[in-house]
């Protein structure tokens, strides 16, 4: 049975909890930061809609990412994309682990 776009997110949460340096979203996180996943402080992936995964990466890699489809630009709503960050719909939640971890890895080595 497939899963829901918040399973996807949760799945993902649960695979960080113990890594030591992954700050994990908090129940008294509301509104902005409730679905975040940070490393030494800074966002790596989030869910602000609950139902894609939004990912900091090189901003070469985001832009294979939207060329191959599988993803798409993120914006904060000023309708100007941010280079650094990529959308993944739930569609592809498949993918969300693997790109979420190539996001933590950068995070540590603090390459954008």
């Amino acid at each position: 049975m497939p899963k829901s776009d918040l399973e996807k997110f949760a799945a993902l949460v649960a695979r960080y909890v113990a890594e030591p340096d992954v700050e994990l979203p908090t129940a008294k996180a509301n509104g902005f930061g409730s679905a975040t996943l940070r490393c030494k402080g800074k966002i790596f992936a989030m869910s602000p809609d609950r139902r894609s995964l939004v990912l900091k990466l090189p901003a070469v890699r985001v832009a294979e990412l939207i060329a191959a489809g599988e993803g798409a630009a993120y914006s904060t709503g000023s309708g100007k994309p941010m280079r650094e960050w990529v959308t993944i719909p739930g569609e592809r939640g498949s993918a969300w682990a693997t790109l979420a971890d190539e996001a933590l890895a950068c995070s540590r080595r603090g390459s954008r």
